[in-house]
Parts: structure tokens; sequence; C-alpha cells
């Protein structure tokens, strides 16, 4: 298993209201500038992990941040965590490099992400 696909949180994505200033701000606290800057997404990698930054929530409405836990199948581990009683959210789709993501809530209304990279 490479260290993509390795399970754990290593994705967390932020939404933002001011792109600009959140860039300045998680630049300054991650010590390193975006790998990904665009108008529609931010993202930054450091120690191993991704941060996000995805302006006013993004077409899937986030109003807190999501921790995406990696998997290594995603159509496997929703099966489970939904026979486990979470609730889909976003079904898995294709986000673009082959990386697929998912969210689902647990009964408590916490969104959880899941990803996979192929």
């Amino acid at each position: 298993m490479t260290s993509s696909s390795a399970p754990g949180i290593r994705t967390v994505l932020h939404p933002v209201s001011d792109l600009a200033t959140a860039k300045k701000v998680y630049a300054a606290l991650l010590g390193v500038p975006p790998q990904t800057d665009g108008p529609y997404y931010v993202g930054f990698e450091a120690a191993g992990q991704h941060i996000g930054l995805v302006p006013n929530g993004g077409p899937q409405g986030m109003t807190s941040p999501v921790a995406y836990w990696h998997v290594p199948d995603i159509e496997a581990k929703l099966a489970e965590v939904t026979a486990a009683g979470a609730t889909v959210q976003e079904p898995a789709h294709d986000v673009g490099g082959g990386r697929l993501v998912a969210t689902v809530t647990d009964p408590d209304g916490n969104v959880l992400g899941l990803l996979q990279d192929r």
C-alpha cells in the first residue's frame, strides 16, 4: 500500500468566506505556499497532511471543516459505514486525477469524508 492510499485522516477541507485572506493565514500557519492555488480551491501539503480551503463551502455546502479518511476501497467502506448506521450525504465521485471522494453523516449529523486515490 502506498502512502497516498494509507488509511487514516490525511485530508481536511475548510470552508472559507474570504479565500485570499484564508490563504495567507494558512500559508503562515503551515509555513509553506499552496500547492494548488485556484479560484475554487486552494490546497496545502504540510507534514504529510493535505489542508484544503473551499470558498463558501463549495458546491457541497460545507459549513464546518470535514476530515477525509483515506481508504483503499471507497465503495466497500461506504457499504460498511452505512450498514453500521451512517447516511450517505454525497455519493462517491471522481474529483479529478483519479481521486474519488464521498461524504456520510453519522447518527448525530457529523459529516465524515472518505477519499480513495486510484
